[in-house]
């Protein structure tokens, strides 16, 4: 089957949705809308597909249409054991998740969420359906214009389809928590999927084969408790992972995650400044992919 037979006609429907021209914004859940500025208010917003059209587990891979919601994504693949870790609101929107770009709290163990990226379809500036990725590991060569996507807030193209890299379900998850060195803690460990911590409490997160999340969780004074903490929303920056260490946020609330550099505040956190050659690199980048400016007008890629 050639690629141009390969598309459905539930993306042929969206990309004429999207059309050539005109203002416009895809809607998902909106559970992140306000990242990265709100769309111009008389921009056209339009829908993706949503849908599970494809699971193949022993391939370890998922099709989906952008509009699927996490929870529905989340209990097809439980069918089968497996998961993709995005770690967003249940109601979050595949699409949307990745446009917004922000990897959820078990990045330390799962990796940025543009690694579980294998191919996106998406409607590029002047409505033409666009292919990028591979739909296998193997198959992904050439320029990555897939993960490129991924934080992309929908201003290099409409995410129509996506084709995901599934793992497996871990057999066991314990979180624990109490006060603690989290840097002592994360040395003691082998690969855990989370270390939060709030300037006094720590928050650990292990998962894997029964036997060896006990004898992980042997190694630390800590309690077990049902889950993580509920995390800050007002501010959001990331820093180098080894600054966490000398990390003062006076006047917040805040909690950090270890190994990663991202802090999670109830205000505006300083830090992390992007650099003017990124940003005249991602302005040169959206004026190539989307040259009249018409995909999320008022949206910023690139966030202080």
């Amino acid at each position: 089957m050639s690629l141009e037979e390969q598309i459905s006609p539930e993306i042929r429907k969206f990309a004429a949705e999207v059309g050539p021209t005109g203002p416009v914004t895809v809607a998902g859940g909106q559970t992140q809308w306000e990242v990265g500025g709100l769309p111009d208010p008389n921009v056209r917003k339009v829908v993706a597909p949503s849908g599970v059209w494809s699971h193949q587990p022993e391939e370890m891979t998922v099709r989906c249409g952008a509009g699927t919601t996490l929870i529905e994504l989340s209990e097809v693949l439980a069918q089968h054991s497996q998961m993709v870790p995005l770690d967003m609101a249940p109601n979050a929107t595949v699409g949307g998740v990745l446009a917004v770009g922000r990897s959820g709290i078990r990045r330390l163990r799962y990796g940025p969420m543009r690694d579980l990226v294998l191919q996106i379809r998406h409607v590029d500036h002047a409505g033409k359906i666009v292919t990028s990725g591979g739909p296998t590991v193997k198959n992904v060569s050439g320029y990555d214009l897939c993960r490129l996507l991924v934080g992309s807030l929908g201003k290099f193209g409409c995410i129509a389809e996506v084709i995901l890299r599934c793992l497996p379900i871990p057999a066991a998850t314990k979180w624990l928590s109490g006060i603690a060195d989290p840097f002592e803690v994360y040395s003691k460990l082998y690969r855990p999927s989370s270390i939060l911590w709030d300037g006094k409490r720590v928050w650990v997160c292990i998962e894997g084969v029964l036997s060896d999340v006990e004898a992980e969780a042997a190694l630390l004074n800590l309690e077990e408790v049902e889950g993580p903490p509920a995390l800050p929303v007002g501010g959001r920056v990331a820093l180098e992972p080894k600054s966490l260490k000398d990390l003062e946020v006076n006047g917040s609330n805040w909690i950090a995650e270890i190994g990663v550099g991202i802090v999670h505040g109830d205000i505006p956190i300083g830090g992390g400044q992007v650099s003017e050659r990124n940003r005249s690199l991602m302005r040169d980048l959206e004026h190539r992919l989307d040259p009249t400016g018409r995909l999320n007008p008022g949206r910023q890629v690139v966030e202080a």
